[in-house]
């Protein structure tokens, strides 16, 4: 029987993939997309509970006969975690970014503050630790105690490239929908976070400092870092 005719499909928009699933070892994303307009600061920020990923986590965890972190901002110089191991890594498909409102930690919800996150597209040098097998789930319980209490990120399993051969990271990427996820800010409002945002474990401004120097101690040039470092010493405020 022949079929009706009909419309072709319609095909896909440019740029646009599959979605990858959190815990599936994910390839390398696309390219990002055009930044949307500032958005406001919302008076609460939607909270997702955090045990449910930590559970897919550890099931997803089951294949794998280590576990590795992906550090690339604060974990590098504030793990807080024992490791047995630690490497220099790359992931590729994506990026460190200066784009994550931070209402708590390194600003407040009158002055929020900014701290990196893990964004698609691009590529992004850090560090890969290998938690102690007879400490991972204490350790594992307190990362995510400290890395998400509100359920920002999308943690994600990664294939890290490092001088040891291929490993596969926890790593904690966002969103770009997330209300926490801003678009690139003019130099004038970063200036003003640099400036202003103090949370409760100090001001955006000394968490650039302190990411910009330990990934020079780790070898590690980020053009962007470097730049945003720069922005703050023509100011006067390095």
């Amino acid at each position: 029987m022949r079929r009706p005719e009909g419309p072709p499909p319609r095909p896909a928009p440019p740029g646009r993939r599959r979605p990858c699933h959190a815990w599936a070892v994910c390839p390398p994303s696309d390219a990002p997309a055009a930044p949307p307009p500032l958005p406001p600061v919302p008076q609460t920020l939607r909270v997702r509970d955090p045990a449910e990923p930590l559970r897919e986590l550890r099931r997803a965890w089951r294949g794998h006969a280590e576990r590795w972190v992906f550090g690339y901002a604060s974990l590098i110089w504030r793990p807080e975690f024992e490791a047995v191991e630690h490497r220099s890594a790359l992931v590729r498909g994506w990026h460190r970014a200066l784009r994550m409102r931070s209402r708590v930690n390194r600003g407040t919800p009158e002055q929020p503050g900014l701290v990196f996150a893990l964004l698609p597209g691009g590529a992004c040098r850090g560090v890969v630790y290998r938690l102690r097998p007879d400490r991972e789930d204490e350790e594992l319980e307190r990362l995510w105690a400290r890395e998400m209490p509100t359920g920002v990120y999308d943690p994600r399993l990664l294939p890290c490239q490092t001088p040891g051969g291929q490993v596969v990271a926890l790593a904690f990427t966002l969103s770009r929908r997330s209300e926490a996820c801003l678009p690139r800010l003019p130099d004038t409002e970063l200036l003003h976070i640099l400036r202003h945002a103090r949370g409760r474990y100090g001001s955006t401004l000394e968490y650039l400092r302190e990411t910009a120097a330990a990934l020079r101690v780790h070898g590690v040039r980020d053009r962007e870092i470097e730049r945003l470092v720069g922005v703050a010493r023509r100011a006067g405020l390095l």
